[in-house]
């Protein structure tokens, strides 16, 4: 291959000229002179083929053998000149359309149309208090039952849920608040009022994130609003509602406990008053304050008859050795002796004793027994009202102390400098999207044309 030395710079325009027409007709021919070498090697490959089969064919025949078929080897042709053809052009076309355009036009509208929102931050977390009351402490009293759900999962699904985004629209007017970016200028961040309140909580979830660890129990919060003032207040709001449901769970708790004690109270009471009432009621009617004092003293006054009459008995043996049977004061000791076991006679029937087949008055024995069934049924309504009314007052006390509450660990904080939207994050996003649609779109069209 020939080479042609570089001209000198000063050489004129008309030379230079000249000489790229040369070395044009020099490529020309050694191209030619490649092709005529490449064809005159096909040839002689060709006659060396040929002289093959021919000789092949010859020994077939001489060894009385049927003759093969000729195969002939068709010689793919030289490879033609690539050029541009219109798929080649439907693929740059769309490749325009699809990547840079998109990005042109997502770059276009974030840097001159998209408003800058600003963040504002918040933390916080359920606290639990776990201190018993001097109550639970010194009566051994059962604390409160928990509650089934975690609290940090209520909290988060509460922030997400129509019924705040509707308290805090009626507080702070979102529907203005997250319309300040003009529609009309930025249809895709900003608010189209009025909306529906579902219109409004769609575009709640876009402007507040929660993220919530579930090892940790932290909770952090994440407003945007068009203006640093409009995402605190929003943020503040947020938490404010928040702390006030914890503590309505807290005193719906409280009161579910309370109110178990307070029936357990009512009931040990009306027990207790029922059983006074019983008591009341047997000693009016039996006149007896008391059937134990009676019988104490029946009892004594049995004794002391027993004992009258042992001195009366020693007195009448004592006058019968020493005087005669008229003796008047033997008949006047057996007349006290009498009177005395009449009177034993009568005291003991009062008792219900002194009958030895079972058939004597037995009424005072029986309002002994009825006044201690009384007194078991009022001692045990006293003993229920006392452990009532402990469990009513670790229950009250209880009430009177938050048990859950919310603890900010981050405040909600003030923004100085716009964080959204992210251009840059944002851009990136969409040229590594765009170009993806695009390469599947067409492997998509190759593979349908190859299969054809």
């Amino acid at each position: 291959m020939a080479h042609t030395d570089p001209l000198p710079d000063g050489t004129p325009a008309r030379t230079r000229k000249l000489t790229h027409d040369i070395r044009k007709a020099l490529k020309m021919r050694e191209r030619e002179t490649a092709l005529a070498r490449i064809e005159k090697q096909r040839s002689a490959k060709k006659a060396e083929i040929a002289a093959k089969v021919q000789q092949t064919d010859l020994i077939l025949a001489q060894g009385n053998l049927p003759a093969l078929r000729q195969t002939h080897h068709p010689v793919a042709p030289p490879v033609r000149d690539a050029r541009i053809k219109p798929r080649h052009r439907a693929v740059f076309l769309s490749f325009v359309i699809c990547v840079l355009g998109t990005n042109l036009v997502s770059a276009w509208y974030l840097w001159e149309r998209a408003a800058d929102r600003f963040v504002s931050v918040a933390g916080f977390s359920v606290r639990t208090e776990d201190t018993s009351s001097a109550i639970e402490l010194l009566g051994g009293v059962a604390e409160l039952s928990g509650s089934g759900s975690s609290d940090e999962d209520i909290l988060y699904e509460f922030i997400q849920s129509q019924d705040l985004v509707r308290t805090v629209d009626e507080a702070l007017d979102l529907r203005s608040l997250w319309s300040k970016a003009d529609p009309e200028i930025d249809p895709v961040f900003s608010y189209h009022p009025p909306g529906t309140i579902e219109d409004l909580t769609d575009y709640w979830a876009r402007m507040v994130d929660v993220y919530s660890d579930g090892s940790t129990g932290l909770i952090d919060l994440e407003v945007q609003a068009f203006t640093p003032q409009d995402a605190q207040d929003i943020a503040r709001l947020i938490y404010e509602e928040s702390s006030r449901m914890i503590n309505q769970l807290s005193d719906i708790a409280r009161e579910d406990a309370t109110r178990h004690a307070r029936e357990e109270l009512e009931t040990a009471v009306q027990r207790l008053k029922i059983a006074r009432s019983e008591v009341t009621r047997f000693r009016n009617l039996n006149q007896v304050v008391s059937p134990d004092a009676t019988l104490q003293i029946q009892t004594g006054l049995l004794s002391s008859l027993e004992t009258q009459l042992a001195e009366t008995l020693i007195d009448i043996d004592m006058l019968r050795q020493t005087s005669t049977a008229k003796d008047p004061r033997t008949k006047q000791a057996e007349r006290r002796q009498a009177v005395i076991e009449e009177r034993l006679k009568q005291e003991r029937a009062k008792l219900g004793i002194g009958s030895g087949n079972g058939t004597a008055d037995s009424g005072f024995a029986d309002l002994v027994g009825e006044f201690e069934s009384l007194s078991v049924d009022r001692d045990f309504a006293e003993q229920s009202y006392t452990a009532a009314l402990a469990s009513y007052d670790a229950a009250v006390a209880e009430s009177r102390r938050q048990t859950r509450y919310l603890a900010a660990h981050v405040k909600p904080t003030l923004a100085e400098k716009s964080m959204r939207p992210d251009r840059l994050l944002t851009m990136a996003l969409v040229a590594l999207f765009s170009f993806l649609i695009w390469a599947i779109l067409v492997m998509i069209g190759y593979s349908l044309r190859d299969r054809r």
